[in-house]
């Protein structure tokens, strides 16, 4: 009978397998997205404020999650902290699936950080998709409820 700890070993390695996005079959290559401290699958869902960092080696990520918003506006922050080449893209969908944020930053050119509210949309659950495209870098963003 195989142990405990075989089968927490084998967990961790294939959920970190699974949620880590990469370009090719270069070992070398790959994005990666966290929220709020925890590399999560698509379709996982937050409350309360959302904080969350990025990191590539020229990789390709995207991962969507939900984002219960009581409110009809957000605010975000997003910044790009060391990044030489590829884009970060942030979309947020409000509760009737309107698009309410569609910002990018390019690693390659200013500025290097965006901030500022969402547009107006309808209370309830949020979607939200990271997009890593040839990123090479890291950096952060945020999400919280407006006003």
């Amino acid at each position: 009978m195989k142990s405990i700890k075989f089968y927490l070993i084998a967990f961790t390695v294939m959920a970190s397998a699974a949620f880590v996005g990469c370009s090719d079959d270069d070992d070398d290559t790959m994005a990666q997205v966290r929220v709020n401290g925890v590399v999560f699958d698509n379709g996982d869902d937050f409350n309360g404020d959302v904080d969350g960092d990025f990191m590539g080696t020229g990789g390709n990520a995207t991962r969507t999650f939900v984002w219960l918003n009581n409110l009809t506006t957000a605010d975000y922050n997003a910044d790009i902290t060391a990044s030489a080449e590829g884009t970060f893209t942030i979309i947020v969908l409000d509760a009737n699936g309107n698009i309410v944020l569609n910002r990018s930053l390019d690693g390659a050119s200013e500025p290097d950080s965006i901030s500022g509210v969402t547009e107006s949309g309808i209370s309830g659950v949020w979607s939200v998709t990271i997009t890593l495209g040839s990123f090479n870098g890291d950096g952060s963003f945020s999400l919280s409820e407006g006003n």
